[in-house]
């Protein structure tokens, strides 16, 4: 199995993740959007952006763990965060660089949302990853 990061020399710097991943062989797992809960599916941080990114990321490594994959193998990440202002960037970046490899990050999209399904949750990520 082989994965590829490229930038490209005609786009844009990066800050902590890559434009282009590629892979040919291996396994491809899908990561359902995590949020900040518990395993008694209590929310965690509620109302703390920081604390409810880092409890979201330590339910993307146990559910990567539970496929045979760790935050080495993601290819494609994607935010998506309730009334993201550009202020917050900073504190999904933080908590992003504790986990995600940072010589080759994955791919990613943050996007801005009104709302997720339950009101106390700030964030959720869903992941790509690919493994041989």
């Amino acid at each position: 199995m082989t994965i590829e990061f490229s930038n490209g020399k005609s786009l844009c710097p990066t800050f902590g993740w890559t434009h282009v991943a590629s892979s040919r062989g291996g396994k491809t797992i899908y990561i359902s959007g995590q949020v900040s809960v518990n395993e008694k599916g209590e929310v965690v941080g509620k109302g703390d952006l920081n604390a409810q990114v880092t409890q979201t990321f330590e339910n993307l490594k146990n559910a990567l763990a539970a496929a045979g994959a760790t935050f080495k193998d993601v290819v494609k990440s994607s935010f998506y965060v309730v009334g993201l202002k550009s202020e917050q960037v900073p504190i999904l970046r933080e908590v992003r660089a504790r986990y995600f490899n940072q010589q080759n990050p994955p791919t990613s999209t943050l996007v801005g949302v009104q709302a997720l399904v339950n009101p106390d949750w700030l964030i959720e990520i869903e992941l790509i990853a690919v493994i041989e």
